[in-house]
């Protein structure tokens, strides 16, 4: 029993030694396949690997192989190529002397082993692997409308990435803020698939699914697509999109717009804002300062309490409420005091202060505000700045200090925020013309429109000593002007027309002096114009000039004259050619006595002078 089991080991060890054989003796291995790679659409070059002596290339035969089945597509005899029926029928054809076999517009379906069969001088064959590519469309990326919420215990879809007629099948990497993600348990999962279309490429479709946090709210995620082509690998990525991530409300508070101080008139937005996504349900309220309770206000579509405009009433302590329509939970704000600063309205005292002429008066200017006030007092008419104060003081008061005064309340520290209050200070005395006299240049049977203004206190009232039709208009209390339309006529010309202001305290008077206009002091245009025509018969500077200073005050207006042209007689015509033929007459008189000077024949010393004078006495 020893010996047998001795042998039967040192043959086992004996074959464990020996070499292993690699395969029939006399039989080789077959080559790799050369190796072509062409994009879809393009035309493939399959060469021939076999000797290139003239009798090898003479006589081949190609082959497809698919699925370890050889299939006859093409036969070369004698240089010429022939197409055997069926799919590749069509799309073959031989180049470089038979050498090489073209195959135009390839399709995945090439995707194969080509095979050569050389005849002669014996069975020689020569393998060539083609691989087809095609880049894939733009990814084309969607993102979870409905969006996550943080609370969720499984992985949840953030976005789809699809790829479109790519081959072969493209790779698909994804993205969160320019980091690739990667399977992580109970964390991120990467689920693909892909469809064969009716052409062969692949469309591939890639579901990113995770967990995500507050903190990713903004998140930027795309997907990648890495392919080959037979220039090398190659990628295309997706537009970056943010997917609504829900989480609950945490905090709630008040913004006011517009920041900084705030002024009657402004108009103010107050709005909730909150932490949580989605926003709660929010409601603003205000505290009644009377019960101390939270009063609710009325908010827009949007939730928002506008104030406009704002008033001081608006001031007041808000508050904010947020209301999880989920947890059903509300959440406050803290309490946010708002202040609209205000100037209430403006009190001058006296409010119609009517004073004699050399008295003095005193203006008093009264307001409130939510802040330091500053007073100014200006001259209404001029804008000239008196006092910087609420007390204006007026001494030895003279008929100009009548008029108009403004007091100004002003906040300096809020632009803008200002009231003010006009007063009218009226001074006795007879009525004040705004012209002592004044000389208008006129024309026979034309119709003037004469203006006269006066002021005083009590306000006077105007009468005109001539007929015609006259019209009173108030410019203020203390101010009236009136118009008068009336035909100029010889007996108006010798007279001239006065206008008379009275009132209790007296009367005035102001004279308008009628003049002819002098025709050689006339234009063209003066003498042909029909139309209306307008001269100013007093301005408050021309009362200075005529030496009538004292005339002139605070907001009184001159007079104003307009004329309008009647239709002259024919007599005026026959006038105006008499006196162009006379100035004809002087120029040719004129003329010859220049030419005779010249001539010397006209004696220019005393003597000649004397003897001129005797001949146009004779």
């Amino acid at each position: 029993m020893g010996l047998p089991r001795l042998v039967c080991a040192f043959l086992l060890a004996a074959c464990c030694c020996c070499p292993r054989v690699a395969g029939v003796p006399g039989e080789a291995e077959q080559p790799a396949p050369e190796l072509v790679e062409v994009e879809v659409g393009s035309t493939a070059l399959l060469k021939c690997g076999l000797s290139q002596s003239q009798g090898n290339l003479s006589h081949v035969d190609w082959f497809s192989v698919h699925k370890e089945k050889r299939t006859l597509i093409f036969r070369v005899r004698h240089g010429q190529g022939q197409s055997e029926p069926g799919e590749y029928e069509q799309r073959l054809s031989l180049q470089d002397r038979g050498a090489t076999l073209a195959l135009t517009q390839v399709t995945p379906q090439d995707e194969r082993i080509f095979l050569c069969q050389g005849k002669r001088p014996r069975s020689q064959e020569y393998r060539i692997q083609l691989r087809v590519y095609k880049a894939p469309e733009e990814p084309n990326i969607q993102v979870n409308p409905l969006g996550i919420p943080v609370n969720s215990k499984e992985p949840e879809e953030v976005a789809t990435c699809v790829g479109r007629n790519g081959y072969p099948i493209p790779q698909v990497i994804w993205y969160k803020n320019g980091r690739p993600l990667k399977e992580e348990k109970n964390r991120v999962h990467i689920q693909s698939s892909q469809t064969v279309e009716s052409s062969g490429l692949y469309t591939l479709q890639s579901i990113l699914k995770a967990q995500l946090v507050k903190e990713d709210k903004d998140a930027q995620f795309y997907c990648e697509l890495n392919y080959r082509l037979p220039s090398g690998n190659h990628m295309k990525e997706s537009r970056e999109v943010t997917v609504p991530v829900f989480y609950p409300t945490e905090k709630v508070w008040l913004e006011v717009e517009p920041v900084g101080m705030l002024k009657e008139g402004d108009r103010v937005e107050i709005r909730c804002l909150a932490d949580g996504n989605p926003p709660p349900h929010f409601s603003i309220s205000k505290q009644n300062p009377s019960t101390r309770e939270a009063e609710e206000e009325t908010t827009n579509d949007n939730g928002v309490l506008v104030l406009e405009p704002a008033r001081k009433e608006h001031s007041g302590r808000y508050e904010c409420q947020g209301l999880d329509l989920d947890t059903m939970i509300s959440l406050p704000s803290e309490p946010q005091e708002l202040l609209v600063n205000y100037v209430s309205d403006v009190r001058v005292s006296p409010a119609a202060p009517e004073k004699q002429e050399g008295s003095s008066l005193t203006l008093t200017c009264e307001a409130e505000s939510s802040q330091d006030l500053e007073f100014q007092w200006l001259r209404e008419e001029t804008g000239q700045v008196l006092e910087r104060g609420p007390v204006l003081q007026l001494h030895d008061l003279k008929r100009e200090a009548g008029g108009s005064y403004r007091c100004v309340a002003s906040v300096p520290s809020i632009p803008g925020l200002n009231r003010t209050q006009l007063v009218k200070v009226a001074i006795f005395g007879p009525p004040w013309m705004a012209f002592k006299e004044r000389k208008v240049w006129v024309k026979e049977n034309m119709v003037l429109n004469l203006s006269c203004e006066a002021s005083g206190h009590p306000r006077p009232t105007i009468s005109w000593n001539v007929n015609g039709t006259a019209s009173e208009q108030d410019q203020d209390p203390q101010r009236v002007l009136s118009t008068l339309n009336v035909l100029v006529t010889p007996e108006l010309l010798e007279t001239g027309v006065e206008c008379t202001a009275s009132n209790d305290l007296g009367k005035n008077t102001s004279v308008l002096f009628l003049e002819l206009v002098n025709l050689t002091t006339l234009t063209p245009d003066s003498n042909t114009t029909t139309g209306l025509s307008t001269s100013t018969a007093s301005k408050p500077g021309l009362a200075r000039e005529q030496g009538y200073p004292h005339l002139v005050g605070p907001g009184l207006a001159g007079a104003t004259m307009t004329t309008r042209k009647l239709p002259e007689p024919e007599s005026q015509g026959v006038v105006i050619v008499a006196v162009i033929v006379c100035i004809l007459v002087l120029a040719v008189l004129g003329a010859v006595l220049y030419f005779l000077y010249k001539k010397g024949k006209l004696p220019c010393g005393r003597s000649g002078k004397q003897e001129m004078e005797r001949n146009t006495s004779i």
